[in-house]
């Protein structure tokens, strides 16, 4: 993984995990149903923009509220391919690794951005470029010894190939 393209839905400061999948729906094991329900309450028109976009830009502390494992997956299920926040919620951003979900960071990361925004994010040169504005902004440095897990697509793909249980 090192580039990738899409356009933004954007979202603000505390996006917590009950806005991204409503409680109620958590008692079901089929996340394909599950997943028709991202963003129901908090964002009603999600499932129609998820057909044309397939990255978020949020401000701060993304992902908060309970632990909850299945906003990552229903994000996934969706098609998202990254979020760039300026902060997550710790249980959030290590849920998201072990999903195989890209999280960014980026100080002020929704100021430059408008809803439906083209980006492209390369991960080589540590850097996401609004296409749509022509300008350029650095990404935190992301944690390279973590880019293996999200090669493999996640936590339990990468231990799969690793059998001896080896870490390196």
């Amino acid at each position: 993984m090192s580039a990738l393209r899409g356009r933004i839905i954007k979202y603000p400061d505390n996006v917590n995990t009950d806005d991204i999948i409503p409680a109620r729906y958590l008692s079901s094991m089929d996340m394909d149903m599950v997943a028709g329900h991202a963003f129901e309450d908090y964002d009603p028109g999600f499932m129609e923009k998820i057909r044309e976009r397939d990255i978020i830009v949020a401000g701060k502390n993304f992902g908060c509220g309970s632990s909850r494992e299945h906003a990552v997956i229903v994000l996934k299920k969706v098609g998202i391919k990254a979020i760039i926040a300026e902060s997550f919620a710790r249980i959030f951003f290590r849920n998201s690794i072990n999903q195989g979900l890209l999280v960014l960071q980026l100080d002020g990361s929704s100021e430059p951005f408008e809803d439906g925004d083209g980006v492209r994010i390369d991960l080589g040169r540590a850097v996401v470029e609004n296409e749509t504005k022509s300008t350029i902004h650095r990404l935190k440095p992301f944690p390279q010894f973590l880019m293996p897990i999200l090669n493999e697509g996640g936590l339990v793909p990468y231990l799969k190939k690793r059998r001896s249980w080896e870490f390196r």
